[in-house]
């Protein structure tokens, strides 16, 4: 446990913290992560262990079922709107900050795209980044 991950939302209100170390880092191109983000890709640090991220101030949520079937839940500031995290019912230890919240963006290290079968010629992400068609198992 070398880092924390700290980070929040674009006015204060909402900020989390965890001295976890991610299990994996990517950029999602799921349709999804598209129309939420307004851009080509979601961009995501991810850890197994929500139970040792400290979050502070209220959050509004909304649900929806995944590419996969499965439902994810988008967690936003209720104030600025900003989005902060994304958590899983089927893995409830799970939780996927948005990458752009970090204080410090420069600790975010990519490592796979996920759904690059639905990736668009105008948000080229890095080619040396493994890529999985849907989300690998």
């Amino acid at each position: 446990m070398s880092n924390r991950y700290s980070g929040g939302c674009a006015c204060g209100a909402v900020r989390y913290d965890t001295a976890s170390e991610p299990v994996v880092s990517l950029h999602c191109q799921c349709r999804h992560c598209q129309q939420r983000s307004g851009t080509g890709h979601g961009s995501y640090v991810v850890f197994a262990d929500r139970g040792n991220m400290t979050v502070t101030g209220q959050v509004k949520t909304w649900s929806v079922a995944g590419d996969s079937g499965a439902e994810k839940s988008h967690a936003f500031c209720p104030v600025c709107g900003a989005p902060l995290y994304l958590t899983f019912p089927a893995k409830p230890g799970m939780i996927a900050i948005h990458a752009a919240s970090l204080d410090d963006p420069r600790q975010f290290k990519p490592q796979i795209v996920t759904y690059a079968v639905r990736g668009h010629a105008w948000d080229p992400l890095d080619g040396s980044l493994k890529q999985f068609e849907r989300m690998p198992g």
